[in-house]
């Protein structure tokens, strides 16, 4: 509650108070009632309920007066300071709107959250602990309430109408999830999001397999069902727990070094049509290349250090956060000036 707010309470509170204490002992002294009954009567006065009898005397109708209109007065006082109140607090929804918007505008390479269930609010914190922007779409009341509560930006909307996922800045996005609850749901935001954006990356949720295989063909470029994840998982840590517990560890960005990380290599890269060994990737920058994803979508896992690293490879790293920036920096293209 704001300060003007409290600062209006309390003058109301002084005034019913003086109001309620004139009356009593005005209504005691002039028709020689009873506290009690004097009490009854101010209150019946103030809160214009009525009168409990007609004062006798002119002394007592000109108070009995006095308090009706310093009710009415009291009481416009308070409803003028709701009204104030609620204006205040819908022009501060507008502006909390308004800016909302802005930062989504000027979004780029972003993630959009199609879906802030639990599943989304999770993949929602790694994001945040990456340091990556996101932006929420969901039309449910409850994953509103959740977006407004944590203070992320958000769309209401839904992933499969164009005009809210042009108002998310899908044209600008890097990602989207389709993390909502229904398998029709998530197909309907793949179907809508691919046709927007071809070369947009989508990861959608499924619930079985018939679900998977139709995300695919609607265009989805990974496929998660956290049921059957959730089986895989705890069947790791059962028979391998160390080497589920490692993997924990640099798959998530809560673990305390570790971390993988992919980089592209452009057309305009230096190092391109080198090799591993020629790189001195690992003195140079500390990080391991553990993969290399080639451009027909094989993989060269634990490539040999003659390994030669071509223009459209994505290396595949591991190591700290400053050991995989400087491999981000020496993988960085160049600009030549004249």
């Amino acid at each position: 509650m704001e300060r003007t707010d409290l600062r209006r309470i309390g003058i109301a509170v002084v005034a019913i108070a003086a109001v309620f204490a004139g009356g009593t002992a005005g209504f005691a002294l002039l028709l020689h009632e009873s506290w009690h009954d004097a009490l009854y009567r101010t209150a019946v006065t103030a809160t214009l309920t009525g009168l409990d009898s007609t004062p006798r005397g002119t002394g007592a109708e000109f108070l009995t007066i006095g308090i009706a209109l310093a009710g009415v007065a009291i009481f416009g006082y308070l409803a003028a300071g709701a009204l104030e109140a609620i204006a205040n607090e819908v022009a501060g929804e507008k502006r909390k709107a308004r800016h909302r918007h802005r930062m989504i505008d000027q979004l780029k390479d972003h993630f959009i959250i199609c879906g802030y269930g639990r599943v989304g609010r999770r993949a929602a914190e790694e994001f945040e602990i990456a340091g990556q922007p996101y932006v929420v779409l969901d039309f449910s009341p409850d994953a509103i309430a959740k977006a407004k509560e944590r203070g992320v930006n958000y769309i209401e909307g839904s992933g499969s109408e164009d005009g809210d996922l042009m108002r998310a800045g899908v044209d600008r996005a890097k990602g989207l999830l389709a993390s909502a609850d229904s398998d029709a749901e998530n197909l309907y935001i793949t179907l809508s999001a691919r046709a927007r954006c071809p070369e947009l990356t989508i990861v959608a949720r499924a619930s079985d397999a018939e679900a998977e295989r139709k995300l695919r063909l609607a265009g989805a470029d990974r496929i998660v069902r956290p049921y059957s994840a959730a089986g895989i998982e705890m069947a790791k840590l059962a028979l391998k727990p160390q080497v589920a517990a490692f993997l924990e560890l640099v798959s998530t960005h809560a673990g305390p070094d570790l971390r993988f990380e992919e980089i592209e290599v452009h057309g305009d890269c230096p190092q391109a049509g080198h090799t591993i060994r020629e790189l001195a990737i690992r003195r140079e920058t500390g990080a391991v290349v553990i993969a290399v994803r080639k451009p027909d979508g094989s993989f060269d896992v634990t490539p040999s250090p003659d390994r030669r690293i071509e223009v459209g490879d994505v290396v595949i790293a591991i190591g700290t956060e400053p050991e995989l920036r400087s491999l981000e920096d020496l993988f960085a293209t160049r600009t030549v000036g004249v």
